[in-house]
């Protein structure tokens, strides 16, 4: 389904976990939905024809590496990100404020932005609200992040209410700067760190803005699991049940599978990408770390029962001797395992909520990691 107009629509609900859809001139998103990352234009170690087969409705860049490299101005010059990256779906940017204050050096933020010096080379730059959303912009992205201020955790509240106040400032700037693009939405982003009470005000704020959408930010930063979940517990109720609710950077298969259950709608994350270039396979069965010795020699694939060849098509011994010998192929068939298997477990939540089974999917589907893989052979 194609809209001119981006619009959300809520599906199905099983208890608070929600099916829907997001609908853009570029194409359909179906939510619970799993954005594959490609930072600089490309979901490492895979073709963007594998990527889209695999199931993924959308992808996720990043305006600080693309501002970087190749440049913003560049990627317009050449007809837009997804031209450039041969992704002719709906695309969406994160404001590359996450990217400014963990990998940036000499930074200094102030009232008006961040002002850093490039971790490649040195350069200076400067990152204000309207400067992060005329990049987005150049990129041509259809789904755009606010620039924000995101604290590690742990952290003093003081420290966190600040950063939020000031995030709000700068959503108010950057919904000023997007004006009105029919078919793309700009979406704020909750901040507060593990406040209850920071972040319910900042959920509440960005709210009366009565924006497209909204992102849940500054998780998955370092704190346990059990605060993420309570925070969600805490934001999403206030949220509006109409807008998508987006929880960057999240996560684990189980990260996910809670936090689909307290509705939450999208997600993205390096781990499935990430894991798959150091000999890590997410399977039915858990994790399989191919590193380990005792695949050496073992013939089974990683699922024979997975619609996608690299685990279905493969050994364990070859795969292991693939990470273990630093070939790239190893890599690139790893990573194709992952993101099927994210792409799996996404269209099963869809299909459990839409036949008011997630708690059994949910709960068959945490059971069969803990039992694990079968023994070696």
């Amino acid at each position: 389904m194609i809209s001119k107009t981006f619009q959300f629509k809520v599906l199905a609900t099983d208890g608070k976990a929600r099916r829907g859809e997001i609908t853009m001139p570029r194409g359909t998103v179906r939510t619970p939905a799993f954005m594959p990352v490609g930072t600089g234009g490309t979901v490492k170690a895979m073709y963007m024809d594998q990527v889209r087969d695999l199931g993924s409705d959308i992808i996720l860049g990043n305006t600080y590496h693309l501002m970087l490299r190749p440049g913003a101005e560049r990627v317009a010059r050449l007809g837009g990100l997804h031209d450039f990256a041969r992704w002719p779906g709906p695309i969406l940017t994160d404001s590359g404020g996450f990217q400014v204050m963990s990998l940036a050096q000499l930074r200094k933020l102030n009232e008006n932005g961040v002002t850093f010096r490039s971790h490649i080379d040195g350069r200076a730059y400067e990152m204000t609200p309207e400067r992060s959303i005329e990049i987005q912009g150049l990129l041509d992205s259809d789904i755009q992040m606010q620039l924000d201020e995101c604290v590690a955790l742990p952290a003093q509240e003081r420290e966190m209410e600040r950063a939020m106040e000031l995030s709000l400032r700068w959503a108010e700037r950057c919904r000023t700067a997007f004006g009105e693009q029919p078919g793309k939405a700009m979406f704020g982003i909750v901040q507060g760190g593990d406040n209850a009470r920071l972040r319910t005000h900042s959920a509440e704020a960005l709210k009366a803005m009565d924006l497209k959408g909204y992102s849940i930010g500054g998780l998955a930063v370092g704190e346990p699991q059990n605060v993420m979940l309570e925070m969600l517990d805490v934001v999403c109720p206030v949220l509006p049940a109409e807008k998508p609710r987006y929880l960057m950077g999240v996560g684990t298969p189980d990260d996910i599978l809670k936090s689909v259950a307290r509705g939450v709608d999208m997600f993205d994350c390096v781990m499935p990408t990430r894991a798959g270039r150091h000999g890590l396979a997410f399977t039915r069965h858990g994790k399989i770390n191919l590193r380990n010795a005792r695949h050496a020699e073992d013939p089974r694939p990683l699922d024979e029962e997975s619609n996608c060849p690299a685990a279905r098509d493969y050994s364990r011994a070859y795969l292991h001797h693939l990470v273990k010998s630093g070939e790239f192929l190893g890599a690139m068939l790893l990573t194709w395992n992952n993101l099927a298997y994210y792409q799996s477990l996404m269209q099963g939540c869809r299909d459990a909520i839409e036949a008011g089974e997630f708690e059994n999917f949910a709960g068959a589907t945490q059971e069969r990691w803990v039992r694990g893989d079968l023994p070696a052979l």
